[in-house]
């Protein structure tokens, strides 16, 4: 039988940003899975206004944690286990336009929940690697070739060097042909 590990997390959510969800998810891309201190640093360089949204509730969920006496957790052995920005309710509005019509302004807002774990639990002590780690080339292929210097290219024929795609060198042919004729 298959034993469950239970994860202890501790979150804070805000419901009814005025933001939309989608430019709102775009900040909370730059702090999934980096840990608190590191998140605080990127969310205070962002320059889009959600950062400052997800920054207070980055804040709260680490007050959330430090608060709790069974837990006792320090704020900057945090790691943001999950950013969730779901859609919220959508505020219809209308404008007048031109010759009695009107148009539909739609004002979107979003709800906003951080999760917080330990390092430790994340598997990210020290902030060593992050969860959507980047595959190098030799992951993908297994063993990759060295790139070649420049001193093996310059030994190289011409030939092989040089892929030109058949269009190309058929351009430079009627070129050539042009120029002979003229």
């Amino acid at each position: 039988m298959a034993s469950v590990e239970t994860r202890q997390t501790v979150r804070a959510q805000a419901k009814f940003v005025r933001t939309s969800a989608r430019k709102a998810r775009l900040v909370a891309e730059h702090i999934r899975g980096r840990s608190v201190p590191e998140a605080r640093a990127v969310l205070a360089f962002t320059t889009r206004d959600a950062a400052r949204d997800i920054e207070k509730v980055l804040a709260s969920a680490v007050a959330n944690a430090e608060s709790r006496p069974d837990l006792q957790w320090h704020g900057d052995e945090l790691v943001v286990a999950s950013v969730t920005v779901d859609e919220g309710p959508t505020l219809k509005r209308w404008r007048a336009r031109a010759r009695g019509r009107v148009a539909r302004i739609k004002k979107r807002s979003c709800h906003i929940t951080v999760l917080l774990a330990p390092a430790a639990q994340e598997g990210l002590a020290g902030g060593a690697g992050r969860g959507r780690a980047a595959k190098s080339v030799t992951d993908v292929a297994g063993a990759a070739e060295p790139k070649p210097t420049a001193a093996k290219r310059a030994a190289k024929p011409k030939s092989e060097t040089t892929s030109e795609p058949s269009a190309t060198a058929s351009a430079r042919a009627k070129r050539g042909r042009k120029e002979a004729k003229s």
